[in-house]
This record gives C-alpha cells, sequence and structure tokens, in this order.
C-alpha cells in the first residue's frame, strides 16, 4: 500500500479530528473548527492542510502556514501528526516534505514545528533538520469530580460578565486578548493588530463558548479574561487566561479562570484541558492550584530553509 498526500477537502473533517485526538488526546478539535480554521484564514498566512492517505484512509494531517501576526518575519510552522496505529509508513516525512516545499514557495526563511517530548518524535524531527527550542505543557483537570477552589466574594469595584455580555462590541475584549498575547512567552512572538481578522478566527470561531469565556471588570473596564472553547459535549478547553498590565498582581485571572470552571463543569463538562508554556511559571502555579496536572509536553523545533 502506497501513502500519497493530498490537500485536505471538506469531506475529510471527521477523519482530521479522528487522528488529530487520537495523536494529541488532549486537544479539543471539532470538524466545524477545522473547516472555519481554513475556510477564514488570513490571505498573508499561507494557509494549507495537508493529509497523508493510505488505501483511502486518512493516517496523518498537517497544518501548514505563515506566523503573519509575527513581527519576525518570513517565520513559517508545519504542524504534523500521524495517527499511533500507522505510524512508520512513511506519512510523517511526506507531510513534512510537502509542507516545507509550500512554505519556500512562499517565502518562509525558518520552519517551527511542534514536536511531542517522546524518543521516537524527538528523533524525527533531528534527521530533518529540526532543533528544539522551547516547551510547553498540556494539562488536564478531571473537571467532573475536581475540588474547585470556592467562589469568593468580589472586591470592591470587580464585576463580573462573559463574553456574550459583549456581543453588540466585542473590541474590549480583542484589546485585552491583543495586549495579553503580546507578553505570552514565546521564541515567534504574536501581535494581534487585526480585528476584523480576530472577530473572524475567534471572536465567530465555532467552538468559542462566549457564556462560559468569562470578563473580570475593574470599575467598568475590561482588566482579565478567561477564554473557553469546547466541543458541545464533554471537554473544556482553556484557550487564553490572562490579565492586562495595568491590573496585575491582583489575582483577577485566577478569579476569571475559577468562575469559567465552575460554570463548565455547571454545564455538563467533564474533561478540562489546557496550555502552558514551560517558562511560564504565573499560570502553571495558578494551574497547578486548580488541580491540573501535566498529561504531555510538547518541544517546539526550528528549521532554516534554504
Amino acid at each position: 500500500m502506497t501513502v500519497r498526500v493530498r490537500d485536505f477537502l471538506a469531506a475529510d473533517g471527521e477523519a482530521w479530528v479522528r487522528v488529530r485526538r487520537a495523536a494529541l488526546p488532549y486537544m479539543v478539535t471539532t470538524p466545524e473548527q477545522v473547516l472555519s480554521d481554513l475556510a477564514d484564514a488570513h490571505p498573508d498566512r499561507c494557509y494549507r492542510l495537508l493529509v497523508a492517505e493510505e488505501d483511502g484512509e486518512v493516517i496523518g494531517t498537517a497544518q501548514v502556514g505563515i506566523s503573519h501576526e509575527s513581527p519576525l518575519p518570513g517565520q513559517g510552522f508545519c504542524n504534523t501528526y500521524v495517527h499511533p496505529d500507522r505510524r512508520r509508513r512513511g506519512a510523517g516525512s511526506l507531510l513534512t516534505r510537502t509542507g516545507e516545499e509550500h512554505l519556500a514557495d512562499v517565502g518562509a526563511r525558518t520552519v517551527h514545528t511542534w514536536v511531542l517530548d517522546e524518543p521516537a518524535d524527538r528523533v524525527f524531527a533531528a534527521r530533518r533538520g529540526y532543533a528544539p527550542r522551547r516547551s510547553a505543557h498540556f494539562l488536564r483537570l478531571g473537571l467532573a469530580k475536581a475540588s474547585l477552589p470556592p467562589l469568593p466574594e468580589l472586591p470592591c469595584g470587580v464585576g463580573l460578565l462573559t463574553a456574550a455580555d459583549f456581543e453588540d462590541d466585542p473590541r474590549p475584549l480583542f484589546d485585552a486578548d491583543a495586549e495579553t498575547t503580546a507578553d505570552e512567552p514565546s521564541d515567534s512572538p504574536m501581535e494581534l493588530s487585526d480585528y476584523e481578522n480576530w472577530l473572524a478566527t475567534t471572536w465567530r470561531r465555532p467552538g468559542f463558548d462566549r457564556a462560559l469565556t468569562t470578563v473580570v471588570t475593574v470599575d467598568g473596564q475590561v482588566a482579565a479574561f478567561s477564554a473557553a472553547q469546547t466541543d458541545g459535549l464533554t471537554r473544556y478547553w482553556s484557550a487564553m487566561t490572562g490579565t492586562r498590565r495595568a491590573f496585575r498582581g491582583r489575582g483577577l485571572a485566577k478569579l476569571a479562570k475559577n468562575h469559567s470552571l465552575h460554570r463548565a463543569r455547571a454545564a455538563g463538562y467533564t474533561d478540562a484541558f489546557t496550555g502552558n508554556d514551560a517558562g511560564n511559571g504565573p499560570m502553571l502555579t495558578v494551574n497547578r492550584w486548580f488541580g491540573y496536572e501535566i498529561c504531555a509536553t510538547e518541544v517546539r523545533h526550528v528549521r532554516t530553509l534554504g
């Protein structure tokens, strides 16, 4: 049987999710999200989805594109995942090579890829010329049985809203997201500046749960938030939790996340997941306080093209 790589088709949505969940069971992924991410991608992202197929079965996937929101030019990414039961057939190599060719064609200077911190995965990356950089952790909380901290009284001047309260004007949430994203530890920083693109890829993205996304205000200003993504069934993902610079050091991010987790459990979600840069000590401390435990680690690798 021969493995071939081709572009993703709309009919591949369920197969894509099946492979991705098998390879990364800690992520919240749905066919609707995959289709939306492709349809709404910014033109400068040069975004492409690839699948590896063997005898009619999708056995591997790759997300490829340009990190167009990075202030560093030419930063490409190629994240390849193969179903654990279909490895050692050459699918990962074919997907990665095809992705790198696409990135070279659209002017990428470097390629970043996430690799599970497992010996075989790291060897795979090293053989293809990738060097390790930062690490990041996946964390899980068994939400159904978790002993969540009690909800405290709100301090004077502090208010609690959800993203649904910003339906008429989500711009304050964009501003908060942009500020906190700029301060995220990363070797490929991001600067959110395109509000319309944010509306398409974050605000209107399938799975972005506005009722569970909690927003903390101080004297009427957005101060902190905890964004929630869900699969509509049992899985909840903390997409981003952050505090604007002027309000840090008051425990507001912890307050936002606590309320979001309580709401998620009340809504019937049983498994909570999140991800943290290994160097982001403050958020790792917050998540451990909630009872999250590290369930896997990925290492970001980089390769220079040309």
